[in-house]
C-alpha cells in the first residue's frame, strides 16, 4: 500500500505543480492524470483528497511556509520546492492521517526525484520547523 500511497502523492504533486504553474482546473488536471493511470480508486480517492485539501488550505499553508523560511519568498522558491511543501504540510497540519515522520520522508523523497540537488535539505529543513509544531 505504501508504494500506491507514494504514486499517489507523485501524481497530487504534479498535478499541484500543473495547476500552480498553468493556472488549470485543479479537478480537470486530477482527472486527466488519473486517466493516464491503473491506481485502485481507494488511490485515485488518495490523490483528489491531496490536491483538493491542499488547494483549499492554499492561503493558510503558504503563511506557514514564509514563516518557517523566511529567507525564501514564495515567488522566488522554486515551483517545485514549494509545491512539494504545500503538500507536505497539507498531510503534516492539516490532514492528520499518517505520522508526521511519514510525511515528511515522503516529501524528502519527492524532493530527491523531482528537485534541484539543494531541494532534498531545503524541504526537510522547512518540514523540521513545521514538525516541530505538531510535537509540542
Amino acid at each position: 500500500m505504501s508504494s500506491q500511497r507514494h504514486k499517489a502523492r507523485t501524481i497530487a504533486l504534479q498535478a499541484l505543480y500543473e495547476v500552480d504553474s498553468a493556472a488549470r482546473p485543479a479537478e480537470t488536471v486530477v482527472e486527466r492524470l488519473l486517466a493516464r493511470t491503473t491506481l485502485p480508486e481507494e488511490t485515485a480517492a488518495f490523490v483528489r483528497e491531496l490536491v483538493t485539501g491542499t488547494i483549499s488550505n492554499k492561503d493558510k499553508i503558504d503563511s506557514d511556509i514564509q514563516k518557517f523560511a523566511p529567507a525564501w519568498p514564495l515567488e522566488q522558491m522554486a515551483m517545485i520546492d514549494r509545491n512539494i511543501l504545500r503538500l507536505a504540510i497539507f498531510e503534516i497540519l492539516f490532514d492528520n492521517k499518517v505520522p508526521v515522520k511519514v510525511a515528511v520522508s515522503e516529501a524528502v523523497e519527492l524532493a530527491k526525484t523531482f528537485g534541484s540537488e539543494s531541494s532534498p535539505k531545503f524541504v526537510n529543513g522547512v518540514l523540521g520547523s513545521v514538525s516541530a509544531l505538531t510535537s509540542r
